[in-house]
């Protein structure tokens, strides 16, 4: 199962950089726009992380934060513009486990986030399927001990069978979550990344099924 972490901005640049990156880093990701959004889908979702803007068009993140605190310890990573000693110190008073100001760097993003989830045990170190073993947080994929040295979208076709073994998924499902747009005519592309990656595997006893006007099936041979 893969990490979920509920994403709480209201700036669509911001929003749409930080879902393009954590997702293809195997991240599942829940996305608000404003405070009463956020609360709604952490009180039912219950994600593994949280990253909290400060300012939002309905309230401060400061006050969500003091508020999930009454009564969880998920994990609270600060994005914000406001960089003063005081902002940053207020974020840590109210409960927050980090504090990244904008603008910031996406890989020093996702370490932050890979060591809060560390810190706070939320997340696996690794997957497992027989020899194959997946790190979400490094993005590498292992058999027997080795990197299979897959790219990145590799590594996301491979995560994403891994959570829909003995599955049937459509084409369209894998295309818009591996690449985050609409499969149109692009059939191709997806075909040789699933040609690639079945010979990356093959030794795995693990196989990628086509079935036939209805998508694949990742399973034990």
């Amino acid at each position: 199962m893969s990490v979920t972490i509920l994403l709480v901005e209201d700036n669509p640049h911001y929003n749409k950089i930080n879902r393009e990156v954590l997702s293809s880093n195997g991240y599942r990701v829940l996305e608000a726009d404003t405070l009463a959004k956020g609360r709604k889908m952490f009180l039912k979702e219950v994600p593994a992380l949280i990253i909290l803007d400060v300012m939002l068009p309905d309230g401060d993140g400061i006050m969500l934060c003091e508020e999930l605190r009454e009564g969880s310890d998920v994990p609270i990573l600060f994005l914000s513009a406001k960089k003063a000693d005081s902002d940053v110190i207020a974020g840590f008073k109210a409960g927050g486990d980090d504090y990244l100001p904008k603008p910031y760097s996406l890989s020093i993003l996702l370490t932050r986030i890979e060591a809060l989830l560390r810190r706070t045990s939320r997340v696996p170190e690794t997957l497992t399927k027989g020899e194959l073993s997946l790190d979400p947080l490094a993005g590498q994929a292992f058999f027997n001990g080795v990197d299979l040295l897959l790219s990145q979208k590799e590594f996301s076709l491979l995560l994403l069978f891994f959570q829909s073994e003995n599955k049937i998924v459509s084409a369209e499902y894998i295309y818009e979550k591996v690449w985050k747009a609409p499969l149109g005519e692009d059939k191709n592309t997806l075909q040789a990344l699933i040609s690639t990656l079945r010979k990356k595997i093959k030794q795995s006893g693990y196989g990628i099924i086509t079935r036939r006007g209805r998508g694949y099936e990742f399973r034990r041979k």
